[in-house]
C-alpha cells in the first residue's frame, strides 16, 4: 500500500455464481459494513445474470459494484453483448477491461480494449485495465516491455486519473497457484507507477492493483509493497470468508 491513495480490493466472480451465491454477497456487505476491510473500498464483479440483484442488495452500503466486461457499443445491434450503458443501469460502478482471459480466450487486441476501456469512462463507470505478461515473456526478459506496450495502447487518453484503475495480473499467476515474489512485484509496480507519472497528468493518482493467486496466506506479503493500492482477486473473492480475510490486511 502506498502514495497515500485508498486501497481497493476487487473480487472478479468470473463465470461463477448463481442466485444461491448472493449469500455471499450479503455476508461481505456486512462485514465491510462492521469495519472488516477498514479504509479500503471493496467491490465484487459478479456475472450479469446476479448484478441487478446485487446491486438492490447492497444499495446503501459500502461494497460497490463491478462487471467483467463491457461492449464498445452503447446500443444497437449486438446480439449477446452487453453495454456500459446498460451495466450503469444495473447498478454498477466498475467495469473491468482487459483481463488476460479476454485478451486470450477472445482475442481481444490493446485497440480493442482501450476502446471498450472508453466506452466504460462514457458511460459514468470507473474501469480496472488488467496488463501482464505471460511465463514465455517472462523468461524472455520482456516483461516489463510487454507490460509497458500494453499500457499505452490500453489506455484511453482521455481519462481522468480517479475514474482509472491499472491491474497488474502476470499471466502466469493467474490461477496456477505460482505467485510471484515481493520483489517481482515491487519492479513491475515500481515500473508502471514511473511511466503513469512520466506519460500522463495526474498519473501519480492512478491506483495500481495487484492480482494472481491472491489468497489470505499470502495477502500480507502481497499487498504490503510500495505502489500497491489493492487487489483484483479471482477465485478467493468466491467466499466471503476468504474475501474478508484478505481485505484483514487493511484494517
Amino acid at each position: 500500500m502506498s502514495d497515500n491513495l485508498r486501497p481497493l480490493l476487487a473480487g472478479n466472480w468470473k463465470m461463477n455464481g448463481r442466485l444461491a451465491d448472493l449469500a455471499e454477497i450479503d455476508a461481505i456487505r456486512s462485514r465491510v459494513a462492521a469495519g472488516a476491510a477498514g479504509q479500503a473500498q471493496v467491490v465484487v464483479c459478479p456475472p450479469f445474470t446476479l448484478l441487478t440483484e446485487a446491486a438492490r442488495r447492497c444499495g446503501g452500503s459500502p461494497v460497490g459494484l463491478g462487471a467483467q466486461d463491457c461492449s464498445t457499443a452503447p446500443c444497437g445491434a449486438y446480439t449477446g453483448d452487453i453495454s456500459a450503458e446498460m451495466l450503469k443501469d444495473a447498478g454498477a460502478s466498475f467495469v473491468i477491461v482487459g483481463h488476460s482471459e479476454r485478451r486470450a480466450g477472445h482475442g481481444e487486441s490493446d485497440a480493442l480494449v482501450r476502446a471498450k476501456a472508453a466506452a466504460g469512462l462514457r458511460a459514468g463507470l470507473n474501469v480496472i485495465l488488467c496488463l501482464g505478461e505471460t511465463q514465455a515473456q517472462r523468461s524472455a526478459g520482456e516483461a516489463l516491455a510487454t507490460v509497458a506496450a500494453q499500457l499505452e495502447a490500453s489506455l484511453p487518453e482521455e481519462a481522468a486519473p480517479e475514474r482509472l484503475v491499472i491491474a497488474y495480473e502476470p499471466v502466469w499467476a493467474i490461477g496456477t497457484g505460482i505467485t510471484p515474489t515481493p520483489t517481482d512485484i515491487a519492479e513491475m509496480h515500481g515500473f508502471l507507477r514511473r511511466r503513469l507519472a512520466e506519460r500522463r497528468a495526474g498519473g501519480e493518482r492512478i491506483r495500481i492493483l495487484y492480482g494472481g493467486s491472491v489468497k489470505p496466506a499470502n495477502a500480507a506479503d502481497l499487498l504490503n509493497g510500495a505502489d500497491v493500492n489493492g487487489a483484483l482477486v479471482g477465485g478467493a473473492s468466491l467466499k466471503a470468508e476468504e474475501f474478508m480475510a484478505i481485505a484483514a490486511v487493511y484494517r
